[in-house]
């Protein structure tokens, strides 16, 4: 059965990121619906590729859960449920906080200054309770704190599990929901990361994740 994907053209990478970023991206946007089976022939054949790197992407997508494998059975796209979805927002409001207390403890000045404005977008969506700028300008913040952290293996962690983040959390609400409240948690965040107060804003990030 044909799929609804175009032949790759070449971006410069190898030829299997290009094939996990492209399936990827179809989970992401619902060209692959939760439960939906993939057959490595058909994606090979719409995709332009030889059924290797289609295989190397799907095993790489089943370790980040986005893909069910049954051998001999199905592979297919996994279907989120709510414990999945809980455990993701605890994975990610954990490790984040960690990211960030690393940060106020050894990161410079001009770190700290570009995460203050940074933060500052994400405290003028919360403002306007705009929950998808919200999400993207945390995303953005965050993607800072975790690339100044320096850690390899923080960073390598992150980008292998940020496409299941993003799809385990499609549907993301702000754990508090009042938008006056969520701003000022926001705003003692910032004050306690540009007062090198490392302790105080590991626990105000784990908070306003919905996380003591």
């Amino acid at each position: 059965m044909a799929t609804p994907l175009s032949p790759l053209t070449p971006r410069g990478i190898g030829l299997g990121d290009e094939v996990y970023s492209t399936l990827s991206q179809a989970i992401l946007d619902g060209t692959f619906a939760p439960g939906e089976r993939l057959r490595d022939v058909d994606l090979a054949e719409s995709l332009g590729v030889s059924r290797t790197p289609v295989r190397e992407a799907l095993q790489r997508l089943e370790r980040t859960g986005l893909v069910e494998v049954s051998p001999n059975r199905y592979t297919r796209v996994s279907i989120p449920d709510d414990n999945l979805v809980g455990d993701t927002e605890e994975f990610l409001a954990y490790t984040l906080a960690t990211c960030l207390r690393l940060v106020v403890e050894r990161g410079d000045d001009d770190t700290l200054q570009k995460a203050g404005a940074l933060l500052d977008e994400v405290i003028d969506a919360s403002r306007a309770d705009d929950r998808a700028a919200v999400m993207q300008a945390s995303a953005e913040f965050f993607r800072h704190i975790a690339v100044s952290t320096g850690n390899s293996v923080f960073l390598r962690v992150l980008r292998d599990s940020e496409v299941a983040i993003r799809r385990n959390l499609i549907d993301w609400q702000p754990s508090i929901a009042c938008p006056i409240e969520r701003s000022s948690r926001y705003e003692k965040l910032r004050e306690a990361m540009l007062g090198r107060e490392a302790e105080r804003a590991e626990t105000l990030t784990r908070e306003l994740h919905g996380f003591s």
